[in-house]
């Protein structure tokens, strides 16, 4: 058990460095406006859907157990 719950730890510490991952700067840019800007702002809600993916994870975790007892 003591292992499973270091490796969860770490799958979830690793989830958090790649989803608060920076982009470099490129230096000396006007701004986002113009071709390269994103289609859909999805940086704005990353957080959010972070949060939801793991309850979904808990949730079906959970009713998958309760099926086998």
């Amino acid at each position: 058990m003591k292992t499973i719950n270091k490796l969860v730890t770490s799958v979830f510490f690793l989830a958090i460095l790649f989803v608060n991952a920076q982009p470099p700067n490129p230096g000396g840019g006007g701004g986002g406006v113009g071709p390269g800007a994103p289609a859909a702002p999805i940086n704005m809600y990353v957080y959010a859907l972070s949060a939801i993916a793991i309850l979904f994870i808990v949730f079906f975790a959970t009713k998958i157990k309760r099926q086998k007892i």
